[in-house]
């Protein structure tokens, strides 16, 4: 990745970290999932509200590092309005490309996040929000960790 990249995507990090969109409680949501990265101490809740099979909006809330509070900001942007599967295939393709696996799907503005697959230990960081999101999604009830193994683990 050239400088110029390096430093436009520690540029969307940064701005979202300082000012994170959909960053609130949602009292009318129809499903939500609460998230914790004990390693790092992000802590966060996302909200989703369904409208059928489509996510008509979606937030969060919480506290964490810069990249977890980014990822988050930018996840709630591309998944709003978005179907489920839609979502679904995102929430897959940002996994990947944050593990250094990009599955060569157009991420947009996400592909900001590519960096942090040099940073193993920042991986879990910048999906959190997502396995957050995905647990919402199925329906979970259990919180996600990203130290737990099963069902609520968000590796």
């Amino acid at each position: 990745m050239s400088a110029e990249l390096d430093e436009l995507y520690q540029s969307i990090i940064l701005d979202h970290n300082r000012r994170p969109k959909n960053f609130r409680e949602m009292e009318d949501a129809t499903a939500k999932a609460d998230g914790v990265n004990p390693l790092c101490g992000d802590q966060l809740t996302v909200w989703l509200k369904m409208d059928g099979d489509q996510i008509a909006d979606v937030s969060f809330r919480g506290q964490g590092c810069a990249i977890s509070k980014a990822s988050a900001s930018m996840m709630t942007q591309v998944v709003k309005g978005k179907s489920r599967t839609d979502a679904e295939q995102l929430f897959t393709d940002v996994h990947a490309l944050v593990t250094g696996k990009p599955t060569g799907a157009d991420v947009g503005s996400l592909k900001a996040l590519s960096g942090v697959s040099k940073f193993p230990l920042r991986v879990k960081c910048a999906s959190l929000a997502w396995h957050a999101m995905h647990s919402a999604l199925q329906g979970s009830a259990a919180p996600v960790s990203t130290e737990a193994e099963g069902p609520g683990s968000a590796s």
